[in-house]
């Protein structure tokens, strides 16, 4: 048996006050056998799981599903029969990922209403916002409880938990469709009552709610909706910021006014450069959708498209995802199929135009999916491979490539010594500013530095036109972000990224940069539950950001 260690007291705090303890009693010697076997298998996969699993059912102990196992390991450390290791959580969590990138990700739908877009790709299925199916994970969570804000959030919290992930810096992500279409007052209620289910108490108005929220236990570190680009306009963007919005998901799709106008997108190239300018000059970060694969594309042409994501200085996003245009029978596009009009491309194709795709992404760019998350039972046609980002990366490396994008470099959850890692700094160009990505990385290796955190500060140009006056002359920092595991507000680090420093290094390092560039102050787009991290930086509530002098 391992030497037993105390669990330590605030890590048992947070857990205890979340859960209720799984009966062991009478069971222990065996529970600690179970785990000690587990996790002699890492990674631990679902098929080896579930054979230890049952050779233990057989002996007589019941079957643990692995948010009951995560509840049984931390019972047995508190009574002194193991020693708790927060690695021990993570190898017998279901998905570690989902906190690996410092901050834990809770996605809400909003409910069913009608979209301003016609687009021919898109599925209609009357249960769901547009272009959601009902048996989409994300989609049957928000069904099963209503489309209530509230009760998505804390339900979404709770499984989170009783898994073994910290939930007290949680980055909202709203979807559901076109959010600007909604009325607003719905908007207000929707986002407040998220905040209520974070702050465990209900506030008499939104503003409340964020008040509440930014000294909570479960801070609200990033808000995200996706809107369309013809949507975007500056009393649109401080609508977003009295929300409390920091991330934009928007839909480009294609940079090809003749493939957007055959599929019906009712915008144009320019409406997506236009609207990405407003985003960035406000301080938001843009999280771009992009669609291979649609009516009038070709592979060639589509790898094309993508470059001008890159070339085209008013593009440039900070994220993306690549959506390959999926054949669905409920969407329009099924019908052009019918007629022969369409052919969805093969799995070899969209495997070879990913490839294409990522080995020219940029270093500050992050590709968050390369695929919708539609169960692909509901695919006429065309690719059904859900794993695509694995085999794309594959073949990237049996030819020699690599992929250079965030989320391919993050550090994740290897331990890192700060004093090892180099600053680095991109400048790139857009048609509105000077981007400046400060980022802290690992020595190269055999291929590549690992990613420790970053930031985007952003210099507008002299004769750009603000959508929020009130930032004229002020540099703006737009997005910090530390990787590794989420660590706890007000614990610091034990060898992971997370509260080691980095990110005051970054801020100091932004506002150095502002400081020879001529800028006497400098704002923050911040999120409502990182305000207390930006006022120790010397930063102050400033109308809808945070401004200091550099």
């Amino acid at each position: 048996m391992m030497e037993a260690i105390p669990i330590d007291d605030v890590r048992l705090a947070r857990w205890r006050a979340n859960h209720r303890p799984v009966a062991i009693a009478g069971r222990e010697r065996e529970l600690v056998g179970l785990i000690e076997e587990l996790l002699a298998h890492r990674p631990l996969k679902g098929a080896i799981y579930n054979r230890i699993m049952h050779q233990y059912v057989r002996g007589g102990l019941p079957w643990l599903s692995k948010s009951q196992l995560v509840q049984a390991y931390q019972e047995l450390c508190h009574q002194g029969w193991l020693a708790f290791d927060p690695d021990t959580v993570t190898a017998l969590q279901m998905k570690p990922t989902r906190s690996q990138a410092g901050v834990t990700v809770v996605t809400v739908l909003t409910k069913p209403y009608p979209c301003p877009g016609k687009c021919i790709f898109c599925p209609t299925d009357v249960r769901m916002p547009k272009s959601y199916l009902h048996d989409e994970p994300g989609a049957m969570r928000a069904e099963r409880h209503a489309f209530d804000p509230y009760a998505q959030t804390l339900a979404r919290i709770q499984a989170l938990e009783s898994i073994g992930h910290p939930a007290d810096k949680i980055e909202l992500l709203i979807l559901g469709g076109t959010w600007s279409s909604y009325r607003r007052d719905y908007q207000e209620w929707f986002v407040k009552r998220c905040l209520d289910a974070l702050n465990g108490v209900e506030a008499g108005s939104l503003a409340e709610a964020q008040a509440i929220n930014a000294v909570g236990t479960r801070r609200n570190v990033g808000l995200v909706v996706e809107t369309r680009p013809d949507h975007v306009d500056a009393e649109e963007l401080r609508w977003f910021r009295t929300l409390g919005v920091t991330k934009v998901q928007i839909g480009l799709q294609s940079l090809d006014d003749r493939i957007l106008a055959l599929n019906r997108r009712g915008e144009t190239v320019q409406d997506g450069r236009d609207a990405i300018r407003l985003l960035r000059l406000a301080g938001f970060k843009i999280h771009a959708h992009w669609m291979p694969n649609l009516l009038g594309a070709t592979p060639d042409s589509d790898v094309a498209d993508f470059g001008r994501l890159w070339r085209d200085p008013a593009f440039r996003p900070d994220e993306l995802k690549i959506y390959p245009c999926m054949l669905l029978e409920n969407a329009e596009l099924y019908g052009y199929w019918q007629r022969g009009e369409y052919r969805p491309y093969t799995e070899e194709e969209v495997i070879e135009v990913l490839v294409a795709c990522k080995a020219q992404v940029p270093a500050y760019v992050r590709i968050n999916r390369v695929i919708r998350d539609i169960p692909t039972t509901n695919v006429v046609e065309g690719f059904k491979k859900a794993n695509l980002r694995q085999v794309a990366q594959q073949r990237l490396r049996e030819r020699g490539l690599q992929c250079r994008c965030i989320r391919c470099r993050e550090v994740r959850r290897q331990p890192v010594n700060p004093a090892n890692l180099c600053l680095l700094a991109e400048t790139y160009e857009t048609d509105a500013t000077t981007e400046h990505f400060l980022s802290f990385e690992t020595a190269p290796d055999h291929d590549q530095g690992r990613l420790a955190g970053f930031l985007r500060l952003s210099l507008p140009h002299p004769d750009a036109a603000l959508p929020i006056p009130e930032l004229a002359g002020q540099a703006m920092i737009r997005e910090v972000h530390v990787y590794g595991p989420a660590v706890p507000i007000g614990e610091e680090s034990d060898g992971e990224v997370q509260h080691s420093g980095l990110g005051s290094r970054l801020v100091q390092e932004a506002r150095c940069i502002a400081r020879a560039a001529g800028y006497e102050r400098i704002a923050v787009i911040s999120a409502i539950g990182t305000r207390e991290y930006y006022a120790r930086h010397g930063f102050q509530v400033d109308g809808l950001y945070m401004t200091a002098e550099v």
